[in-house]
């Protein structure tokens, strides 16, 4: 769940960003698609190939009114997406667009 949510945080906040900036989305459908897949699966996989303990099959199950994301995991989530988007918007704002590497190498 919390690698899920920090992907969607993430994506969301760079298509949104980009969108308003650039007037051009970042990330296109195809790509949030392929993003969402992957995310799936490696969220798949971990539930998976986890067996389970014994300590965890034989605790009491979380109240009703406990929330689903704990405060730990929230810090976790947003230090994550801080850390994705730093780097994300580095690339897409400080780093050289293709066409401008690619005229230089032809000069």
């Amino acid at each position: 769940l919390q690698f899920q949510l920090t992907v969607n945080v993430v994506a969301v906040i760079v298509a949104f960003t980009g969108a308003c900036i650039t007037q051009d989305s970042p990330l296109k459908a195809v790509q949030m698609l392929w993003v969402n897949l992957i995310m799936d699966t490696f969220a798949s996989l971990a539930l998976a190939t986890e067996p389970p303990s014994e300590s965890l099959l034989l605790r009491k199950p979380y109240g009703r009114n406990k929330p689903l994301i704990s405060r730990t995991m929230m810090k976790n989530i947003l230090g994550h997406a801080v850390y994705q988007l730093t780097i994300i918007f580095t690339l897409l704002f400080a780093g050289k667009a293709p066409q401008k590497r690619l005229a230089e190498m032809q000069v």
